[in-house]
């Protein structure tokens, strides 16, 4: 609905006869409207573009020389444009998760992954027999990446009954992995693509039965892997260094929590 003092000088404007609406115009021309405008907005804009009209025309337009293209060319000129901008924001792409399994894990010289609390890293160890207590079990959650990797799937790497999760930072030029304590959970369950949470995210690759490729989700071809020689530190690696980057992960039984894909 349009003020009252607009609708006030619409109708004052317009002189209403049998045949439709009439606009007075400058001397020697006049608009009429044989049929009805739809809508008040539609009155308003007309009111407009003929005042638009009249403050174009410098003289009258009695003159012989007036002619249709002229009056089409003035008309033209003043029309009144209406132009409905739609801003549309797009979502940000995020990955959803979809369930969590808790893992045990191996590289591939079959050396079990242990926490050492004092530097707060993973090592590559092989077990004696009486100590595999001091294996780490992984909770592996599963989710849903917003433009999917053709055989990968993004996972989150939580140590089994702590609040610890892998995460990949970039160290100047070179990543690395660290332990970081993640007191708020439910911060993982979505993760924006373009977040600092990214960080907690690898896309597990697999190439065999339960052989798999941690890659960093927030640095590209940079890969979980560990040393040749035993008993040294789990670190990021590209794929031409000489480590081992495939692991052997084994969902333990009835440890599937909530829906994973």
């Amino acid at each position: 609905m349009f003020p009252v003092f607009l609708q006030i000088f619409i109708q004052k404007k317009m002189e209403s006869q049998r045949s439709g609406y009439i606009l007075n115009m400058s001397e020697g021309l006049d608009l009429e409207v044989s049929r009805h405008p739809l809508t008040m907005k539609c009155v308003a804009n007309l009111i407009i573009a003929m005042e638009r009209i009249k403050a174009s025309i410098s003289e009258p337009v009695l003159s012989t020389d007036f002619q249709d293209e002229h009056l089409l060319s003035i008309m033209l000129e003043s029309i009144v444009e209406e132009q409905t901008v739609i801003e549309r924001t797009a979502a940000p792409a995020q990955f959803s998760r979809t369930g969590e399994l808790q893992c045990s894990i191996t590289d591939s010289q079959k050396r079990d992954l242990i926490l050492v609390q004092s530097s707060m890293e993973l090592h590559a160890v092989m077990l004696q027999g009486g100590s595999d207590d001091r294996k780490v079990f992984l909770n592996m959650a599963t989710y849903v990446h917003p433009t999917p990797i053709a055989e990968a799937r993004p996972v989150a790497l939580g140590i089994k009954d702590t609040n610890l999760y892998l995460s990949c930072h970039e160290d100047g030029d070179k990543p690395t992995l660290h332990l970081e304590e993640v007191t708020d959970k439910n911060s993982l369950l979505r993760v924006r693509a373009d977040s600092e949470m990214v960080r907690f995210l690898f896309y597990k690759r697999d190439s065999g039965l339960n052989i798999s490729t941690l890659m960093s989700a927030r640095c590209p071809n940079w890969y979980i892997s560990t040393a040749q020689d035993d008993q040294q530190v789990v670190e990021m690696c590209e794929e031409s260094a000489h480590r081992y980057r495939s692991f052997n992960i084994q969902v333990e039984r009835g440890s599937v929590c909530g829906s994973a894909v």
